[in-house]
């Protein structure tokens, strides 16, 4: 009975298009197989791109959007193509407030900057957190659990020949680039991760505050801020942000024994800037759960030597066939195992692969170009509803 109420939910609040349309099933907004979402093939002002999502939590919190053609609200203004993957964690809310509001946000300050630059990307980043904090303080006092819900935050964004790389938390985006001496293709990192796993993450914090021994806490062999969360940057999370959302009603599990003075976590975007090169191929935007089970160079080996048209969905199927190997089961019975217990298996995974064509590059940054608004399906529920409260869980790979 629920997976009907759900599968109703998903056809009511799916895809949705630039102008308020949105999508059943059809291959312009893409299609629906099961958990698994997917937009085999399209074209940006930028060049071609696929785009896949398959869930595994109970509700999705991985929310995704690709955007093309005017990047600001002026006319004549950049153009180019706007990419982004934002993994939800404690709930799917910041995740879908971010791909409601970010974009916006980007075009505002673009239009009154009359360019794309890191600075109006990360005024974009402020003006949509900041959105966020008004939210849960709205909404705080009937509902609590809001303050615990956040989200990693990886945009991309094509436009004048620059790929910008804006991210928060431990989303990844990884370059193509073929050498021609040899015709192999090597991957290159265009993002950091925020995670507490990693060394220079946990020298960071430390630095920040000095005076909390606690601040990072190894616990069942997974480093974590507080002993509470991996990532250390992100959207939302307003309970590790803003000390007056630490305390009763919130649950005890979020609570912190002690106040802190400033934020824990931060929301400012380590932000890159690459200059796109003829021999650069393409770009994967993903969320840690393809990353979890292929390294760079698989990913983008599988790219190159793959035909286009679907290859995000490819990419998503070897993820979960690594998966299923890790447990030791078939492929074939990971795909039957529905929304929530998958969860155990492997993370909500999103995949955005955007080649990158020099001519339609060097064309589109001022010129005109047809607009592509898409964004990533899956089972959700209306927007102004609150996911079902849950606590950590140790198999999650942000909490």
């Amino acid at each position: 009975m629920l997976a009907a109420v759900m599968d109703y939910f998903s056809s009511c609040w799916g895809p949705q298009s630039r102008d308020g349309h949105r999508g059943k099933g059809s291959d312009a907004a893409g299609r629906q197989e099961g958990l698994l979402w997917y937009k085999d093939a399209g074209q940006l002002a930028t060049g071609e791109f696929s785009m896949a999502v398959v869930q595994a939590n109970q509700l999705l919190e991985d929310q995704s959007q690709v955007e093309s053609g005017s990047l600001s609200l002026a006319e004549p203004g950049p153009q180019g193509t706007f990419v982004g993957v934002y993994d939800g964690h404690g709930g799917p809310e910041t995740a879908r407030f971010i791909n409601d509001h970010l974009f916006n946000h980007l075009r505002k300050f673009a239009t009154e900057h009359k360019c794309i630059s890191a600075d109006v990307i990360r005024k974009a980043f402020q003006a949509t957190e900041e959105g966020f904090l008004s939210l849960v303080s709205r909404e705080w006092s009937l509902k609590p659990q809001i303050a615990s819900v956040g989200s990693c935050c990886l945009v991309g964004v094509i436009c004048s020949g620059t790929l910008f790389v804006a991210n928060l938390g431990d989303s990844r985006a990884v370059l193509g680039r073929l050498v021609k001496a040899t015709g192999e293709v090597v991957a290159m990192q265009l993002s950091s991760e925020h995670n507490a796993c990693n060394e220079e993450v946990r020298q960071e914090l430390r630095l920040a505050h000095p005076d909390d021994p606690q601040i990072v806490v190894l616990k069942h062999n997974v480093w974590r801020v507080k002993g509470l969360i991996q990532i250390s940057r992100s959207i939302g999370d307003v309970y590790l942000k803003r000390p007056e959302y630490n305390r009763e009603p919130l649950h005890s599990k979020f609570r912190l024994r002690e106040t802190f003075q400033r934020p824990i976590l931060r929301s400012d975007p380590q932000i890159t800037e690459h200059r796109i090169q003829p021999s650069d191929q393409f770009a994967i935007f993903a969320s840690d759960g393809l990353w979890e089970h292929l390294s760079n160079q698989e990913a983008v080996e599988l790219v190159q030597n793959s035909p286009r048209n679907g290859i995000a969905r490819r990419l998503v199927k070897v993820a979960m066939q690594e998966a299923a190997k890790k447990r030791e089961m078939r492929y074939s019975d990971l795909k039957k195992i529905d929304r929530g217990v998958r969860r155990h298996f492997h993370d909500d995974i999103t995949v955005i692969v955007v080649f990158l064509d020099s001519n339609a590059i060097s064309k589109a940054s001022w010129s005109k170009s047809p607009s592509v608004s898409l964004r990533g399906g899956g089972v959700t529920l209306p927007a102004k509803s609150l996911a079902p409260f849950s606590a950590p869980a140790e198999l999650n790979s942000t909490y």
